[in-house]
């Protein structure tokens, strides 16, 4: 019974101290720049390391039945709980979507040969024929 109570009482301190306020990180460099145009751009940087930037332009309506969209590429960086530095550069806009690249993000299975030789055949038939 001793045993319990001090091991209960280890267990409510050690998350007590776990779940206590983290401390500010200090924002070491921080830039922003909006244009009349609608373009703009930003950049940041913290003490512990992580990194953003990001610019924008306005890209205007082709037809009168959509809207003007932002345009938008950038990046940012920081270290993983393992230690590990973590980047990833993104562009966005109405078109593609957002398109994220980095050495950490998962990739499809290569296409095995027969399959990638299957779908080459029905590339190289004729629009008409490919139904």
């Amino acid at each position: 019974m001793k045993i319990e109570i001090t091991l209960l009482i280890i267990a409510c301190t050690a998350s007590m101290v776990l779940a206590r306020p983290q401390e500010p990180i200090a924002i070491v460099s921080q830039e922003s720049n909006q244009e009349p145009d609608g373009s703009y751009r930003y950049s940041y940087e913290t003490a512990n390391g992580i990194k953003g930037e990001e610019t924008g332009t306005l890209k205007k309506a082709t037809s009168a039945d959509t809207s003007d969209v932002i345009v938008a590429s950038g990046s940012f960086s920081y270290t993983s709980p393992e230690g590990e530095q973590i980047s990833l550069n993104y562009a966005a806009d109405d078109e593609n979507g957002f398109q994220p690249q980095g050495a950490h993000l998962p990739t499809p299975p290569p296409i095995p040969p027969a399959i990638q030789k299957a779908l080459d055949y029905l590339l190289s038939l004729p629009p008409t024929k490919r139904r």
